[in-house]
């Protein structure tokens, strides 16, 4: 991917080299959220939960100010990419006659405070629809690359690119219709949407790299497959295989491997939001 010479955004708080103090777990959505992704990741969603922190977070000597621009290259490239998405949907959210609100994006290490809640390293990359803020502890991609048997600079930038796509899906008012119709569903008709608003975010995330590709030439030979890499690694069903043995399909959040790609995929080819209405989609 080629990204060193890019545009660095304003909006990322770095606050990786702060602490934060431990106590007992809270509860709220904010909690039942971070386990969703805990499952997703591969993790123990009660052992993330007991060991979520619930008090402050305080400096240390070695951390930056929030909203402080990264220096280091890993910083940097996220900072970059934030930037493309933002570049990206400007343009987009203009062709629609509306306009976007960035986002932040939160570096982290360890632990981290948010309005969904608090969160370990453990509970992956996520987005907060309280704060508008994607979180990421970037030790992250060390498991993408090693557990997940997906590396690469693009397969990172995707993982950034579908937290923006849950940004996007925010500030057009899909993530609050969906959180009020899983309210009235079962359990099981509850994670069908909620695949639903995942695989969403990947077609997003390839609307993104259509954009970056045809606008700024960001993408170089073998950049898409990483990124289908990243996103069959994460399906639910291959998780589930590696953690359990088995898969539970009514258990489902964020879409089989198979499905992950082909959303991806799709958005890439086509370019538009308007291919990713995975709500009216009979085939997922």
């Amino acid at each position: 991917m080629r990204w060193k010479t890019g545009r660095r955004s304003d909006n990322v708080e770095d606050r990786r080299g702060s602490r934060t103090v431990r106590g007992a777990a809270g509860g709220g959505i904010g909690i039942l959220v971070i386990a969703l992704i805990a499952m997703l990741f591969g993790a123990d969603p009660f052992e993330v939960i007991q060991q979520m922190s619930v008090e402050t977070e305080t400096s240390g000597p070695s951390g930056d100010a929030p909203g402080q621009r990264p220096t280091d290259e890993a910083g940097e490239f996220v900072s970059v990419v934030l930037a493309d998405t933002e570049d990206t949907w400007h343009e987009l959210f203009r062709q629609m006659g509306k306009t976007y609100k960035e986002p932040k994006l939160v570096l982290f290490s360890d632990a981290v405070k948010s309005a969904c809640g608090f969160a370990q390293a453990a509970t992956g990359p996520f987005y907060c629809s309280g704060d508008h803020k994607v979180y990421i502890d970037l030790n992250f991609y060390k498991a993408l690359k090693e557990k997940f048997k997906a590396p690469g600079d693009f397969a990172e930038a995707y993982v950034i690119a579908h937290e923006v796509g849950h940004h996007v899906q925010t500030l057009l008012g899909i993530l609050q219709k969906v959180h009020t119709a899983q309210s009235q569903m079962s359990e099981k008709d509850a994670n069908a949407l909620l695949v639903r608003l995942e695989l969403q975010a990947d077609c997003f995330a390839g609307v993104w790299a259509n954009h970056a590709d045809k606008m700024r030439h960001v993408v170089e030979q073998g950049d898409i497959e990483e990124a289908l890499r990243a996103a069959a690694s994460i399906g639910d069903d291959r998780l589930q295989m590696q953690s359990r043995g088995y898969v539970t399909p009514e258990t489902f959040t964020h879409g089989t491997s198979a499905q992950r790609v082909r959303w991806f995929r799709k958005g890439f080819e086509k370019g538009t939001p308007d291919a990713c209405n995975t709500f009216q989609a009979r085939d997922l």
